[in-house]
């Protein structure tokens, strides 16, 4: 079924790169074995943070984080690396107001402070209030490409050099590097650290709450900072390097979630850089045929600059009674999985939308058909409509009582 979550990409999964994954010649191995006996191991993730590295533009890759939080967290420590081993009295850390959740509490957690960031009138960082609140404290800025909006910043060498100019980082946030592959690099962007979600743009299994990865890329200044053990080659010969003079240290009990890392490592290769490229053009063709489908029954706020995914506003249904979370729960009665809704939260009755590259325009059409559909028939119906989901295990919760009366509590059945 069509899963047109929004910003956590949820893509297809080709079987063949979970048989390879679970071969026995790799799903056998311990990692405390010897080197000289998981040479095949180590050259597939020194050449997937090769191939990684290609792709962003990057120096060098740890693809130790095992989640995209967790890659926040690693490139916000190299980060504060960076600024302590340069006597940087650094305390903020700036990002945008459609940032993702984890943004904010990455920056509290590394001990940084937080600033936030307008949104102009285009859906982008708005320079002007950038400008304003950049000063000698200011470590760095996260900030995802395309925005969460789906919108490509397109001020983005701007917005590098204002942070550069401060002895500042530019961090990208990587949730949404389907729509650059192969056709936009971080780096020549300005970015110095990149975060990749291989379990969102390299097609590996995803929800469920893991398993991910989400490997930081750093420019060459920074690459004495990554976290240990670093992948290393020697002639013909790859091993483990643990000690580097300013690392962050480890971060992970081993070297990553291997079966996730194989499965990308598959998706690379079988694709090329040409196939790369076609992922991302056609999921910014989805993207955009269905925004211009929809455009004429929802409130779009920010039409222009449309990458691989866009946000619609339910607030004209909701003034007739129907919020988006309803909407939301009739998409479930008609096969579908619901998109994100009230993010980001700068638009009003948010649904946030990505058809990802695979879809066909036959599913495109029949998704835009019943979204339609609903905008016309609210008048008539809208009592009907208030009643979903009909067809799933679980009906219409009472979602006040649920807030007020929580019930945390279970027991098995006899």
């Amino acid at each position: 079924d069509f899963y047109p979550l929004g910003s956590c990409t949820m893509k297809y999964n080709p079987k063949i790169n979970d048989k390879i994954a679970s071969s026995i010649n790799f799903s056998d191995l311990h990692p405390d074995q010897l080197e000289v006996d998981t040479q095949g191991t180590l050259k597939l993730m020194y050449d997937l943070e090769s191939m990684l590295n290609s792709i962003t533009g990057m120096k060098k890759t740890t693809l130790q984080p095992s989640a995209g939080s967790q890659g926040e967290f690693v490139g916000l420590l190299i980060m504060k690396k960076y600024h302590q081993v340069k006597k940087n009295k650094k305390r903020f850390i700036l990002i945008p107001e459609t940032a993702h959740g984890t943004n904010p509490a990455s920056v509290i957690l590394s001990g940084y402070n937080v600033i936030q960031v307008k949104t102009d009138k285009n859906g982008c960082t708005d320079i002007e209030d950038l400008k304003e609140k950049v000063n000698d404290e200011v470590a760095g800025m996260m900030l995802t490409q395309p925005n969460t909006l789906g919108v490509f910043e397109r001020n983005i060498v701007q917005v590098s050099e204002i942070i550069h100019s401060i002895d500042g980082l530019m961090y990208m946030d990587g949730a949404n590097l389907n729509a650059l592959l192969s056709i936009s690099r971080p780096a020549d962007m300005g970015f110095d650290i990149t975060h990749m979600n291989l379990h969102k743009t390299f097609s590996t299994p995803h929800g469920g709450g893991g398993p991910g990865a989400g490997p930081i890329g750093v420019v060459d200044k920074l690459s004495d900072f990554l976290p240990v053990p670093t992948i290393e080659k020697n002639k013909n010969k790859y091993f483990l390097k643990t000690e580097t003079m300013n690392s962050i240290g480890r971060i992970h009990s081993y070297f990553g979630n291997i079966g996730v890392l194989i499965r990308a490592y598959c998706y690379i290769r079988s694709l090329g850089d040409e196939g790369l490229a076609e992922v991302s053009r056609n999921a910014i063709i989805n993207a955009n045929y269905l925004k211009s489908r929809l455009s004429k029954y929802y409130s779009i706020p920010f039409f222009k600059g449309t990458m691989h995914e866009f946000v619609i506003s339910a607030v004209n249904q909701k003034n007739k009674g129907l919020k988006a979370l309803d909407i939301a729960k009739l998409i479930l009665d008609e096969g579908y999985h619901s998109p994100t809704i009230y993010f980001p939260t700068n638009v009003p009755e948010a649904m946030m939308i990505e058809p990802t590259e695979t879809e066909s325009k036959e599913t495109l059409d029949k998704f835009a058909d019943f979204l339609i559909y609903i905008a016309k028939k609210i008048d008539n119906n809208l009592e009907e409509f208030l009643d979903s989901p009909k067809s799933t295990p679980v009906r219409r919760l009472n979602e006040t009582k649920a807030n007020r009366e929580l019930n945390l509590s279970w027991k098995d059945e006899v």
